[in-house]
């Protein structure tokens, strides 16, 4: 057994300590990876670390501050990556073996934005294959662990980041959210999750997996951090046909917007979430105790109705593996990533390539969205669906009327079993019941933690209107100076897990 350093804190914590030079950001980076090094056997979280660069990029960090040139809230400090977000010159492999020895040619918009506020690399996070998964176990290379039960699962796809997280190697870590990937991992870690408004933030350079409802969004402690990365982040895109416009209203200054009030602040309970059937009794438990402590700050809460809830789940698997099928056309063998060595011929490269390359749950989904496209079905499955999804953003703008946010519970459950549903595509799927409405919708939600059930982190969801991070991250802040959730924090009992 290894011993660890001590976690590293909040984004905040760290600030404070490198502002009054009680530490320095090459300090820092060596604490996060030694953490990160001495966890690797019993939770997995990395799919790769970068010792060496990241050490320099902290001293030339270091340099700068001694000469009162900080960057950033960021300058300086260690964060992490999902493994399908560009940065040049490190591999870049989606959890996939279709993408092995992959090097990525160019930094994402995102990533670029990091870096040039001076933030530190520290390595990449393991993921579910191409982000197709809830649980972090359809990754080609290890299941990543949740550092709150090394026997449990951290969540999908973003796993890895937010485990990275939740186990004090860094404060920060970006992770994408397609369907609930940011959002349900955070709630199974502990950890405070951000999905944005669709097109907030640039997508180039993440690799796509449903390009309609992929969005990039950070990990933290706390939502203020959230906040402050965000503000980095975020904003228009010229490379990104689907980033928005700089506008007034789409301002980026969310931390100006922290510490308010939830006085007269409506907050809505949609019905259909809120149902005893399919929900664990002591997560709706703890979830329903947070909604009380915002109407003891003064909020009011309503019932609001989104009534096709229900088709939900199906419109997704129905919308996001068609735009799968297409994406994942372009992993072929001929350009880039593994090409089978076993082929005779150029269809036969393609085909025994595609196979040997792409996982199991990768491969259920390209099927099931090729199927959906297909001459004859195109009506039947895709047409059908787009126009559910405008019924699902019509009940969103319909609550929102009545309405300033709204809340429900992240997951339905706690961080299951290693295991416990890889035998079922199904429950599987059901894991993202609460958030895929969200990206389907293309509107903000974050996930915080409200409290422990069998001794696992709970998540509480926020959602808000289109544009309205700033309503929702103080919504989010405010609950956190009411609480201290957020402060509990996993001790990681190395060798716990055993070794996959």
């Amino acid at each position: 057994m290894t011993d660890l350093v001590a976690p590293l804190g909040s984004l905040r914590q760290l600030r404070a300590a490198l502002d009054s030079g009680e530490t320095s950001s090459v300090e820092l980076v060596n604490r996060a990876l030694a953490r990160a090094e001495a966890s690797q056997a019993t939770f997995q979280i990395f799919v790769s670390l970068r010792p060496e660069a990241a050490r320099l990029e902290a001293e030339a960090a270091d340099t700068r501050r001694a000469r009162g040139q900080v960057l950033s809230p960021l300058d300086g400090i260690p964060v992490a990556l999902k493994d399908n977000l560009l940065h040049k010159g490190d591999l870049a492999t989606c959890a996939s073996q279709i993408l092995a020895g992959f090097k990525a040619p160019y930094n994402g918009t995102a990533v670029q934005r990091l870096l040039d506020a001076g933030a530190v690399v520290v390595g990449r996070t393991n993921m579910d294959e191409f982000g197709m998964g809830s649980s972090n176990e359809n990754s080609s290379l290890f299941p990543t662990r949740n550092p709150w039960d090394a026997q449990r699962i951290p969540g999908g796809s973003s796993g890895g980041s937010a485990a990275a997280v939740s186990a004090g190697i860094v404060p920060v870590a970006l992770g994408s959210d397609t369907g609930g990937s940011i959002r349900q991992p955070a709630a199974f870690t502990g950890v405070v999750g951000l999905k944005p408004t669709y097109g907030r933030v640039s997508r180039y350079g993440l690799v796509a997996f449903a390009s309609s409802l992929d969005q990039i969004g950070p990990f933290a402690h706390t939502a203020e951090d959230c906040a402050l990365v965000l503000e980095i982040i975020a904003g228009h895109d010229p490379h990104d046909s689907t980033s928005l416009p700089d506008t007034e209203e789409s301002a980026t200054h969310f931390s100006e917007r922290l510490g308010g009030s939830v006085e007269g602040l409506v907050v809505g309970l949609p019905r259909e979430y809120f149902v005893e059937e399919g929900i664990d009794a002591e997560v709706l438990s703890k979830v329903k105790d947070a909604v009380s402590v915002l109407e003891k700050a003064g909020a009011l809460v309503r019932e609001v109705s989104l009534p096709h809830t229900r088709y939900a789940i199906a419109t997704y698997y129905l919308l996001a593996t068609a735009e799968a099928s297409a994406n994942l056309a372009r992993f072929d063998g001929v350009r880039y990533g593994h090409r089978s060595k076993q082929a005779h011929g150029l269809l036969e490269m393609y085909k025994q390539t595609r196979s040997e390359g792409f996982g199991k749950e990768v491969k259920r989904r390209i099927m099931l969205g090729t199927y959906v496209l297909s001459a004859g079905y195109y009506d039947a499955y895709y047409r059908k669906a787009s126009k559910v999804r405008t019924l699902l953003c019509q009940d969103f703008e319909d609550a929102f009327d009545q309405c300033d946010v709204i809340l429900t519970p992240t997951a339905a459950e706690v961080a299951f079993k290693l295991g416990e549903k890889t035998d079922s595509a199904l429950s599987m799927y059901l894991s993202d019941v609460f958030t895929v409405s969200a990206n389907l919708a293309g509107i903000p939600g974050i996930s915080l933690p409200c409290g422990l059930a069998q001794g696992m982190p709970v998540g509480l969801q926020i959602l808000a209107r289109p544009l309205d991070e700033g309503r929702l991250l103080n919504v989010a802040d405010a609950f956190q100076r009411l609480t201290n959730w957020h402060e509990q924090h996993p001790e990681l009992k190395l060798g716990a897990g055993g070794e996959a």
